[in-house]
C-alpha cells in the first residue's frame, strides 16, 4: 500500500542555526566576492572591474539577500552584534546568543573559503606572496590598508558604525514605529549597509559585524595569509572588528530605545528576534 509522505520539516534551534549559517554565507559570498573582484581588478586590469561604490552596493545587496534567505526561520540576524542587541533589548533568548554567533561565523568562514578558492588564480597573479596587499579581500584593515588610521581610531569607528547600523535596524523592524510594508524590511536594511559603506568606510572598512570579519580572516589565514591577524603597521588588529561591534550594537539599541522606542505606544506584539513579515 502506498504511504503518504510529508516533506522533511524540522523546527527549533537546529533550523534557526541552519538559516543563520546560510544567510551569513550568502552575505559573505557577495561581500568578499566583490572585494576580490575590485582589488584584483585594480592590480591586473587597471581598475576596470569595479570601485568603492560597487563594493558598497554589493555588500548591501548581499545583506538583503541573506536576510531573505534566513528571515522566516531565524529572524535573519546574520550578525552577532545584532543578536547580542536583540537579547539585551528585545527579549531574544540569551541561551541562543552563542549558538547563533557560531553559526554566523561558520557561514562566513565557509563562504570566504569559496571566494578564496574561486579567485585562486587572480589572487596568486596579483599578490604571489599572499600579503596584506590582498588581505583586505577577506578582512578589514584600519584606513582600508592605506590611510593613516590607528587600531584605536578603527576601534572608535567600529563602535560608531555598528551603533548606527543597529539603531536603524531596530527602527525599521519595530512594528510600533513605521516599519516597511510588503516584506521590504530586508531591502531597506540592505540600503542601510550601502549608506554606511559610502559614509563610514574610510577608517576601518565598515566590518560592523564580528562574524563577517573573523570568519573570512580565519579562512584567509589557513589558506596562506600569514599576516591575517595584524594590520599594515604590524599591530595585532583582529580584535578591533570583533570587540567594537559588540560594544556598538547594544549602544545603538540603547539609543533607539532612549530617544524613540520608549515613547511609542504599546499596542502590537512582535515575536522577538524577527523581522516583520506580511504574515506577522
Amino acid at each position: 500500500m502506498a504511504q503518504n509522505k510529508t516533506p522533511f520539516h524540522r523546527t527549533g534551534l537546529f533550523a534557526e542555526l541552519s538559516a543563520e549559517f546560510a544567510g551569513t554565507m550568502i552575505l559573505i559570498l557577495f561581500g568578499c566576492g566583490v572585494v576580490a573582484q575590485v582589488v584584483t581588478g585594480a592590480i591586473l586590469a587597471d581598475g576596470a572591474l569595479g570601485d568603492h561604490d560597487s563594493i558598497a552596493w554589493a555588500w548591501g545587496i548581499g545583506v538583503t539577500l541573506g536576510i531573505y534567505v534566513a528571515a522566516r526561520l531565524s529572524g535573519a540576524h546574520i550578525n552577532p552584534a545584532v543578536t547580542l542587541s536583540l537579547a539585551a533589548f528585545k527579549g531574544f533568548p540569551w541561551k541562543k546568543v552563542v549558538p547563533y554567533t557560531l553559526a554566523q561565523t561558520a557561514g562566513a568562514f565557509v563562504a570566504a573559503l569559496l571566494v578564496r578558492w574561486n579567485y585562486t588564480e587572480v589572487l596568486a597573479a596579483s599578490d604571489p606572496g599572499h600579503t596584506i596587499k590582498t588581505q583586505f579581500v577577506f578582512s578589514t584593515l584600519p584606513g582600508n590598508g592605506a590611510l593613516p588610521v590607528s587600531e584605536w581610531g578603527a576601534f572608535r569607528d567600529q563602535i560608531i558604525g555598528t551603533a548606527i547600523l543597529v539603531l536603524l535596524v531596530f527602527a525599521v523592524t519595530d512594528l510600533l514605529n513605521t516599519a516597511p510594508g510588503a516584506n521590504l524590511g530586508p531591502f531597506i536594511i540592505g540600503l542601510i549597509v550601502v549608506a554606511i559603506g559610502m559614509a563610514w568606510g574610510t577608517d576601518a572598512g565598515y566590518a560592523i559585524n564580528p562574524a563577517r570579519d573573523f570568519g573570512p580572516r580565519l579562512a584567509s589565514f589557513i589558506t596562506g595569509y600569514d599576516t591575517a591577524w595584524r594590520d599594515q603597521y604590524g599591530n595585532l588588529y583582529f580584535w578591533v572588528p570583533i570587540v567594537g561591534p559588540f560594544i556598538g550594537g547594544p549602544l545603538g539599541a540603547a539609543l533607539y530605545k532612549l530617544f524613540v522606542g520608549r515613547f511609542l505606544p504599546v499596542s502590537e506584539q512582535q515575536e522577538v528576534g524577527r523581522l516583520p513579515t506580511p504574515e506577522g
